[in-house]
């Protein structure tokens, strides 16, 4: 996880188990091509551990492990 990805969960009083449920039970909304790099990232959404939704933009590492790049809690109101 990244600084950034942690400064947002502690914002939007997500938990890092909210993150890992979110990241779990989600669904790929989007994937994004990096022309320079070469490297994907991809938007999911999903559940919080109480319910709630969630957002997680992450790409796998050059170790091939998860790299969450940024989380954020959405609104009831708040759609893809």
């Amino acid at each position: 996880m990244t600084l950034h990805a942690d400064e947002e969960m502690g914002e939007d009083g997500l938990s890092v188990y909210d993150v890992e449920r979110g990241t779990l039970s989600g669904v790929i909304l989007e994937r994004q091509h990096d022309r320079l790099s070469g490297e994907s990232k991809y938007r999911l959404r999903g559940q919080t551990v109480a319910g709630g939704r969630v957002e997680v933009v992450a790409k796998i590492g050059p170790t091939n492990l998860l790299v969450i790049i940024t989380v954020y809690a959405l609104g009831e109101t708040e759609t893809e």
